[in-house]
């Protein structure tokens, strides 16, 4: 429709006004700007007519898996990462794989690209019964990080065969504690076992020879934890002493006659030292005698205190 007035602006208003719409719907052309004459004026023309709404775009649902990846479309700028998220595969799990300059985007032991992988599953899991694993991946992180698992699963289980004792793997996430369990399920000489409570829940080994320890009196082993006993690792291998054999301890043989029936040690007056015949043998300790007094002898009469050489002339 064709609508008239002084100036474009009026011929624009008319039109509304007849259609009963707003300008944002009209879709206007100019015919004529109008002109002011000596005698007379031309008025403005104008084409209007009522915009037709476009069809509504149906929109199409979107998968797990891609709305896992517009999720991390909005995450990134957040906090400053230019990663680019792209669905890789969505069949047995969702792999998101990350593209770009996306620094500490991997962080401390996967710190952060877990923390990622965690927000991007419960997204991809909403609505569903069933929950569906999903693996954000960079670089091939994930993979060379499996390949380590699997090399320390089976050293530290070939440790704890050696020593007979359990050993405890550091706190992992769900997903390493899985490929531990994996790597070592066929092992005939271990068992593994999760313990703890999350985050901090760790993988434990056991052999299934386990070997048991000596423990003395007082409720230890013995060993102060070098190897070696409590005083010392005095024996080699086959029980031989370290400085050689063990000798027996020499005895004392005593005289077989006339020996005194008493026990301690014997010093002599004056003579050679041991033991005098008859005589006083000094020694200290215990009688072990008869109580009754034997008679003096000649022999065993005390000397004088004065020799004959030692009378005084008259």
């Amino acid at each position: 429709m064709i609508f008239q007035g002084k100036t474009v602006e009026d011929a624009i208003a008319a039109g509304l006004r007849q259609l009963g719409i707003s300008r944002d719907d009209a879709e206007i052309t100019v015919l004529e700007q109008g002109k002011r004459r000596l005698f007379g004026s031309v008025p403005a023309k104008v084409e209007m007519e009522k915009k037709a709404k476009p069809a509504p775009v149906p929109q199409v649902a979107l998968t797990d898996g891609e709305r896992a990846v517009e999720f991390l479309q909005g995450l990134f700028p957040l906090i400053g990462s230019e990663a680019t998220p792209s669905l890789a595969a969505e069949d047995e799990k969702i792999v998101i794989r990350l593209e770009g300059e996306a620094k500490g985007i991997i962080g401390r032991r996967g710190e952060v690209i877990d923390a990622i992988q965690t927000l991007a599953g419960a997204v991809a899991n909403i609505g569903r019964k069933e929950y569906k694993r999903v693996v954000v991946d960079y670089e091939n992180y994930r993979e060379e990080r499996e390949e380590t698992l699997k090399r320390l699963a089976e050293k530290l289980a070939a440790k704890a065969v050696r020593l007979g004792k359990r050993v405890r793997l550091e706190p992992m996430n769900p997903y390493e504690r899985r490929i531990i369990h994996s790597a070592l399920v066929d092992n005939e000489d271990v068992t593994t076992k999760s313990e703890g409570k999350e985050p901090a829940r760790y993988v434990v080994i056991t052999p299934k020879r386990m070997k048991t320890e000596r423990r003395g009196r007082d409720g230890r082993d013995g060993r102060d934890g070098r190897g070696k006993g409590r005083y010392g690792d005095k024996r080699e291998r086959g029980g031989k002493d370290r400085y050689g054999e063990k000798k027996p301890y020499p005895k004392r043989d005593l005289p077989a006659e006339a020996t005194p029936e008493t026990s301690g040690t014997s010093f002599s007056r004056g003579g050679t030292p041991g033991y005098k015949k008859g005589g006083f043998s000094g020694f200290f300790g215990t009688f072990l005698g008869k109580d009754e007094e034997a008679p003096v002898t000649k022999d065993e009469a005390p000397m004088s205190e004065t020799t004959p050489s030692e009378t005084p002339e008259e």
